[in-house]
């Protein structure tokens, strides 16, 4: 079975021995990674990561809510790590309302900058959007020429409807452990309603454990399998039939896996 993370966070001192965790991930089924970036630093972590794991690729970009590390100058170097082969997207970039402290312009214009670097980099971005659905539906169709590379809605937690406009300006959606809980009614509606060949499996590891590992930190992306064959039950196919649809999507949206 092709089993692909398209979305992980693989930094910090959580995992403690990350060549085992790689190697227990690989065990798991999982054949390729993501690595996720969130500022400069997870960037160059991750860049050396994949540098040294066939298996691991990565994306770079500033987080909605780590930009007061955030400096003018910065795109030039989010640009410079891009430039490497298993560089696959900008990313993870876009907005979160979710905090009261949020500076909303400057989050807005830090994205839109990474939409306009990405499109002239000629790479997809992945995109967080969070409590934000109305400003950032706004930017997406003012900035739609910039998303011809493609775009990825990752942890997608808007609703149907929104999805089937975003589907229309070219997204793929991904979705991790929390659409293993039945309580999660929007992600799986969501699921049920996108074309399944625009959707994608992610855990955004350390963080949302599937439903058999609820509680546990930090989840990983061996809990690949599980998410992949809940998303397969709610769209009615089998597992290795929807992880070879899930394999291909994102090898036509992320072109240098």
């Amino acid at each position: 079975m092709n089993l692909i993370d398209v979305h992980c966070h693989l930094d910090g001192d959580c995992y403690g021995d990350l060549e085992g965790l790689i190697n227990s991930v690989l065990a798991s089924g999982v054949k390729k990674l993501i690595v996720a970036g969130v500022d400069l630093n997870t960037g160059r972590f991750n860049k050396s990561l994949s540098e040294k794991n066939a298996c691991c690729y990565y994306t770079v970009g500033f987080h909605p809510t780590e930009l007061k590390a955030y400096r003018e100058g910065d795109l030039e170097k989010i640009a410079a790590l891009a430039n490497c082969g298993k560089c696959v997207a900008i990313g993870e970039i876009g907005l979160d309302y979710h905090y009261p402290d949020t500076d909303k312009p400057l989050q807005r214009r830090i994205l839109t900058g990474q939409l306009t670097l990405a499109h002239s980099l000629g790479l997809p971005v992945v995109i967080h959007s969070r409590d934000c659905a109305e400003d950032m539906l706004s930017i997406i169709r003012e900035y739609k020429e910039y998303l011809t590379c493609g775009a990825l809605m990752h942890c997608y937690s808007h609703s149907p409807e929104i999805a089937a406009e975003l589907e229309k300006y070219g997204f793929y959606f991904s979705f991790g452990g929390t659409s293993t809980y039945s309580g999660s009614k929007r992600a799986r509606k969501s699921i049920a309603a996108i074309s399944s060949e625009r959707l994608l499996t992610e855990t955004d590891s350390p963080y949302l454990p599937p439903l058999s590992k609820k509680g546990v930190f930090p989840n990983t992306p061996a809990s690949i399998p599980e998410i992949t064959a809940n998303m397969a039950e709610i769209k009615g196919v089998p597992a290795e039939q929807f992880a070879d649809i899930v394999w291909h999507n994102a090898h036509a949206l992320f072109t240098k896996l």
